[in-house]
């Protein structure tokens, strides 16, 4: 595999914890943040021999050491994203001690650190209208149609913080995972961390990836599938960026969406576009963007990275390099001209690029484009997509033609069975976002946040019970789910 080529290190490490050494339970302050107490004790890491010498091909191996494990949850979320938030809240409401682990230094992932701003699909029961709620009663959504709303991602942030504090979850930011360890039996026992603290173990009786690239998966050793093939090609990377106009209504000739207007109105992307050649410029996009979320404050899309491997670090790099590059000119530009622009500034650039395709964990059963033809229903339906299939051109070559497309398929309403979200090949592994099991077309679909923010109130609600009563997932019938959720107020 290309990554593993560029990133020997990473499969050479000898850091065996598949038997971690029985470590005497301390007391913590139940605090949500609670990754801190660990600090001291990681100063007290023993390394077990001295790092060898490199070896003829390049690599390089570490010396063994023995890290602390905490084993004080039930749940381990992976992936503060929509679907990783709702699932912590969730199975935390169910019951459940969670531990919620986030990279970046905000709850929300693509909503906050990815500057979206735009929720797709959201007219659905449970967690989602709740969600709508409280974001109304901050003057914080703007409704666009029955299914989808704008927010302001600096509100979004502080309420999933509220909400996941008030719910009891323990929230760790700034942490990656790294490593993951099961037992003979392929039962997932063990995750690794890498953060500012160090190299640190945590244990659970139920995980869930919702890391968006299937990065737990991937590192248990699931089987996974990536954009059209493990070589790409893939849907392309975008980075978001806000921007706000001292006259709004001066650009509503340009915004796709404007205020509660429904639809997708195509003029103002050609009145984009030519905005644009007046400067010299062409958005490596081709359907360029202006989308107002709130007051004098706008969402621009204009960019498009292509055939980037969402787990290839150098590359996503690069891409990352490049779009923020390419927001930069296309806004300098756009105020050059006077007029409506007069006085438009660029309020922030995302922290993280938008990734459409990472890794498909395998799981027990695989959505395909059949099941959006026929509109299938599931015994197990944990959430209903309506949602049509979304693909953006995986080339520039592709772009000049047209910008995204469904690839002829017309969908009807179909269901995201719990089975597509429970891996095949661990046990005690769940899935939730766009890292659940399907194929290339069906995940074009699936993808966006408001089916992310179902499946992640189902994995939560599973994983409470399944931790809880000492099962695995795929031994909990979802018919215990679906009660749970009603005794939550978060099912009719």
């Amino acid at each position: 595999m290309a990554f593993q080529r560029r990133f020997p290190l990473f499969f050479t490490m000898a850091h065996d914890l598949t038997s971690p050494p029985d470590v005497k339970r301390r007391h913590f302050l139940r605090t949500a943040f609670s990754g801190a107490a660990l600090s001291p004790i990681l100063g007290a890491a023993a390394e077990t021999g001295k790092p060898g010498p490199q070896t003829a091909t390049g690599e390089y191996v570490e010396a063994a050491r023995s890290v602390p494990v905490m084993d004080d949850v039930d749940v381990i979320v992976c992936g503060a994203g929509p679907a990783g938030v709702t699932a912590a809240i969730v199975a935390a409401r169910a019951g459940a001690r969670v531990r919620l682990f986030e990279v970046h230094g905000c709850l929300g992932g693509v909503w906050t650190a990815g500057l979206l701003s735009y929720v797709l699909d959201a007219n659905k029961p449970g967690f989602n209208q709740e969600l709508m709620t409280r974001l109304k009663e901050r003057s914080s959504l703007i409704q666009n149609g029955a299914g989808n709303y704008f927010y302001d991602p600096e509100e979004m942030k502080l309420l999933l913080e509220e909400m996941c504090l008030e719910a009891g979850v323990k929230i760790q930011f700034f942490a990656r995972v790294v490593a993951a360890h099961s037992d003979d039996q392929k039962r997932l026992h063990t995750i690794v961390t890498e953060s500012k603290s160090g190299r640190q173990a945590w244990r659970a009786r139920v995980f869930i990836d919702s890391t968006g690239d299937g990065d737990v998966g991937a590192l248990a050793g699931c089987s996974w599938e990536v954009g059209e093939s493990k070589e790409c090609p893939c849907q392309p990377m975008t980075m978001m960026a806000m921007v706000i106009a001292p006259e709004a209504d001066a650009l509503r000739p340009f915004a796709s969406h404007y205020h509660s207007q429904p639809g997708w109105r195509k003029e103002p992307v050609e009145n984009l576009r030519l905005e644009l050649a007046r400067v010299g410029l062409k958005a490596s996009y081709g359907v360029p963007s202006l989308f107002h979320v709130r007051e004098r404050l706008f969402n621009l899309m204009i960019n498009h990275e292509y055939g980037i491997l969402a787990y290839d670090t150098d590359a996503v790099t690069e891409a990352t390099l490049r779009a923020r590059a390419e927001i930069h000119r296309v806004v300098r530009g756009l105020r050059s001209l006077g007029g409506a622009w007069d006085g438009l500034q660029l309020v922030a650039t995302a922290e993280q690029i938008g990734i459409r395709d990472g890794r498909r964990i395998r799981g027990r059963y695989m959505l395909t484009k059949e099941d959006l033809i026929e509109g299938r229903k599931q015994p197990d339906a944990v959430t209903r997509s309506t949602f049509n299939v979304d693909i953006h051109a995986t080339s520039k070559v592709m772009n000049e033609k047209h910008g995204y497309h469904n690839a002829g398929v017309k969908t009807l309403p179909y269901d995201i069975p719990l089975r597509a979200m429970i891996a095949k090949d661990v046990d005690g592994l769940m899935m939730a976002g766009r890292c659940i099991s399907g194929d290339f077309i069906s995940h074009a679909s699936y993808r966006v946040t408001g089916n992310a923010v179902g499946m992640g109130e189902g994995a939560g609600v599973v994983a409470a019970i399944a931790a809880q009563t000492k099962r695995l997932p795929q031994e909990v019938p979802w018919e215990e789910g679906l009660s749970q959720l009603k005794k939550l107020n978060l099912r009719a």
